[in-house]
């Protein structure tokens, strides 16, 4: 009997091109991937890709197979996020994934406002992109871009990585070798500091480490924390080193609780990108979820030109 869970992974197979990430996108193993596509060309009676080193073709035969499929696919996926809605609700419902500081920043005062149900998930990155892609999102404000033919990415933003310090912290090594410009002793003096980090933020630090030291920080953290706000917290009227985009501490440079070290140079910035699926529902409930986000985000701005 047909398994419609073939279906499912032969098309996570045709989207990401091989087996393994095929397997990472389903959140199973990969035997269990190619039981599956072994399975589908049994039952169908035609190789569907030919396989290649960590590559998987679609032959002339799955091309057919992906196109009869894929709306009936995409359909069932979003009932299958949707089946416990009540249909007697009126308001429709939103789901977005993004980060806790960023939803606080620009999203938590105004979620009563908004003319439609809203859930809001936080989380890592692969993850919500998975969620993204099998419908249980509607939309991802992501800085990373990944080719898959059924997203797109909407510029949004620019977030600039800075260092920055508790407002107790002894700079006065650190500003001299920044205006010598010795980045060597620079970077000595860096690493034998207090420092602060998340699990997220690690990629933010390697990038301004790389960006301004042509290497990979080689140092352990002493304190890793849930989210940026915790480390914020903690280094409040203290010691101790972080990096981490420059919006969100905005409120505590302006309080003087803790202190811009540095900004880089070259300077470090990501572009942030609204992520969703180019078939969806509610077209103008994400667009109307999209300007409250840039028309709050541009607020934060014009409040760091004040300092």
């Amino acid at each position: 009997m047909l398994n419609l869970e073939w279906f499912r992974t032969f098309k996570a197979i045709y989207e990401r091109g091989n087996l393994s990430a095929a397997a990472q996108t389903l959140f199973i193993s990969q035997p269990g991937v190619s039981v599956h596509l072994n399975s589908l060309e049994a039952y169908t009676g035609y190789r569907l890709f030919e396989r290649e080193t960590r590559k998987m073709i679609p032959t002339d035969r799955g091309v057919i197979l992906y196109n009869c499929i894929i709306d009936p696919m995409n359909r069932l996926e979003d009932a299958e996020q949707l089946f416990f809605k009540n249909s007697k609700v009126d308001k429709p419902t939103i789901s977005v994934g993004l980060g806790f500081e960023t939803f606080e920043y620009t999203l938590a005062e105004h979620i009563g406002q908004l003319p439609f149900n809203l859930i809001v998930r936080f989380g890592e990155y692969p993850q919500l992109m998975h969620d993204l892609d099998r419908g249980a999102l509607d939309l991802v404000l992501t800085s990373q871009l990944e080719q898959q033919p059924n997203l797109e990415y909407t510029p949004f933003t620019k977030e600039r990585i800075v260092l920055i310090c508790g407002a107790q912290s002894d700079t006065e090594q650190l500003d001299q070798l920044l205006a010598a410009n010795n980045r060597t002793a620079l970077r000595d003096c860096l690493k034998q500091q207090i420092w602060y980090t998340t699990a997220v933020d690690m990629g933010y630090m390697k990038n301004f480490w790389l960006a301004n030291f042509d290497c990979q920080p080689d140092f352990k953290p002493n304190y890793v924390v849930p989210h940026f706000g915790a480390i914020l917290r903690c280094m409040r009227n203290g010691k101790g080193f972080a990096v981490m985009p420059d919006f969100l501490c905005l409120d505590e440079l302006e309080r003087r609780t803790v202190r811009l070290a540095w900004d880089g140079d070259p300077h470090v910035e990501n572009m942030l990108h609204f992520c969703k699926r180019k078939r969806m529902r509610n077209v103008s409930e994400i667009r109307l979820l999209e300007e409250l986000l840039i028309k709050n985000w541009l607020l934060r701005p014009q409040k760091k030109h004040q300092n």
